[in-house]
């Protein structure tokens, strides 16, 4: 396993130590004499360095595989929807915001993987970018702001507005892009009628 890939695994393993550390009770709110909401936020920025750092060493040193292309999104996903649901259970993020963020990540995803059955793909648009930067923002926010921190949380809850609208604005892009992709290739369509034969049958 190369270090891009490396990262990508360590990413996913802070998944439920940030999980474990938003939602057990510290006796004082502390852990090892440091305030609950700072350990959550530097395993949170962690993992949100190493998304970057992967990408990025991967393309620098030609490392991209097709288990790292498949392993960084699903890192991606786990983690932050990992931390949003955590905060909906501290009552830091209405559910139904979160729900819609989450369903979104689904939905583009669905796209993403019949785009690919179409041999086709397309990359995260401008839109997405955003949408990513400004759920790091909100989450580090709503984070910190927990036990009564009222900036965190003001500026916590305006970025998750953010991530709420560029969410859908790109999901409609990534609908756009899947719209003109080319249809399955006659090898594809086999394929498939093959399986419903087979199901049938």
């Amino acid at each position: 396993m190369n270090l891009p890939n490396a990262l990508t695994v360590t990413r996913i393993f802070l998944v439920p130590l940030l999980v474990v550390v938003l939602l057990t009770k510290f006796e004082g709110h502390l852990i090892f004499g440091v305030p609950r909401q700072l350990v959550a936020a530097a395993i949170f920025g962690l993992a949100s360095v190493t998304d970057w750092l992967d990408g990025y060493l991967a393309r620098r040193r030609g490392q991209v595989t097709a288990l790292g292309r498949m392993m960084d999104p699903l890192a991606d996903k786990l983690l932050t929807s990992a931390a949003f649901i955590s905060l909906v259970q501290l009552d830091l993020a209405p559910a139904w915001m979160v729900a819609v963020i989450i369903g979104r990540e689904l939905a583009v995803t669905g796209l993403r993987s019949l785009a690919s059955v179409r041999g086709a793909g397309f990359g995260a648009s401008q839109l997405g970018k955003i949408k990513m930067a400004a759920q790091v923002a909100a989450i580090l926010l709503l984070i910190l702001g927990q036990d009564g921190h009222q900036p965190f949380l003001v500026l916590g809850q305006v970025a998750l507005w953010v991530v709420l609208l560029t969410a859908l604005a790109s999901a409609v892009d990534y609908y756009r892009a899947y719209q003109t992709t080319p249809p399955p290739t006659d090898k594809v369509a086999d394929f498939d009628e093959a399986r419903r034969q087979r199901r049938t049958g």
